[in-house]
């Protein structure tokens, strides 16, 4: 009994060693695909986008053209609280988009209409100015004068620009990615804070900040304890805090607080 179970296991194992032997040259013609097919996305329809016919920024004139120069006070609150004007797109698809208050001299905006125009490709790409050439005038005494003697002569002009106001607009038939490098290299050396955003990542910027204000789970907000004059805040409270319900500490943006 013994030798006839030895007999048929070496049956199978020689039947076994034959079958690996045939499948040796068969599996050396035939190819399995060790990865799959790769889908692509569908690229951006620029059907309706019309380029202008001079797609470059133009230049801003240094100081307005006015008959009679006349001196202003400071007014900083033209750099308080949000924009009012240009906080949202028109033709572009991406901008520059400020993040707190500040003034724009005369260099800085020959900086960026330089950098734009060199890296931009004209063909496809257009930029538009959402800001007015300098026109507030700074006044300014000369070193070593003494104090009194009437308000200083004027040095130079300025743009005020507020929170969310949109500073340069790009579009054309490009994507965020071929243009990004060129406006944040441009954002970063302006005097205050500003981020490329394009009109979806500006969408969901304000999207956020309303759903934040209907899902608060806080009952004490800042709009509710100023309108209840809880603890006699409003004697400390100046009017600007009250329309804008404390988001704003001068030219200074706080996006947490509701």
């Amino acid at each position: 009994m013994l030798s006839l179970i030895k007999a048929a296991a070496g049956g199978l194992t020689g039947i076994c060693q034959t079958s690996s032997h045939l499948q040796g040259p068969l599996h050396s013609y035939l190819k399995v695909l060790s990865a799959g097919l790769k889908t692509y996305e569908i690229p951006p329809d620029y059907s309706d986008v019309v380029l202008p016919d001079k797609p470059k920024l133009k230049f801003l004139n240094k100081v307005p053209n006015l008959k009679k120069a006349k001196k202003e006070a400071k007014k900083l609150w033209d750099i308080q609280g949000p924009a009012k004007s240009a906080n949202t797109f028109t033709t572009g698809q991406y901008a520059i988009v400020a993040l707190g208050g500040g003034y724009l001299h005369w260099g800085h905006i020959e900086m960026m209409r330089l950098t734009i125009n060199r890296k931009m490709d004209a063909r496809t790409t257009f930029a538009m100015w959402r800001i007015n050439a300098p026109y507030k005038p700074i006044t300014r005494k000369g070193l070593g004068q003494r104090m009194g003697g009437g308000k200083g002569a004027i040095d130079h002009y300025v743009t005020p620009v507020r929170y969310g106001r949109l500073i340069v607009e790009v579009g054309g038939k490009v994507e965020l990615g071929e243009v990004e490098h060129i406006l944040t290299e441009v954002a970063k050396k302006l005097p205050f804070p500003a981020k490329v955003m394009s009109k979806e990542s500006l969408a969901a910027l304000y999207k956020k900040q309303a759903d934040m204000e209907q899902n608060n789970q806080n009952p004490w907000s800042f709009k509710k304890i100023a309108q209840g004059n809880m603890l006699g805040i409003r004697r400390v409270l100046s009017p600007f805090d009250l329309h804008n319900h404390g988001r704003f500490t001068g030219k200074f943006h706080f996006p947490q607080r509701v």
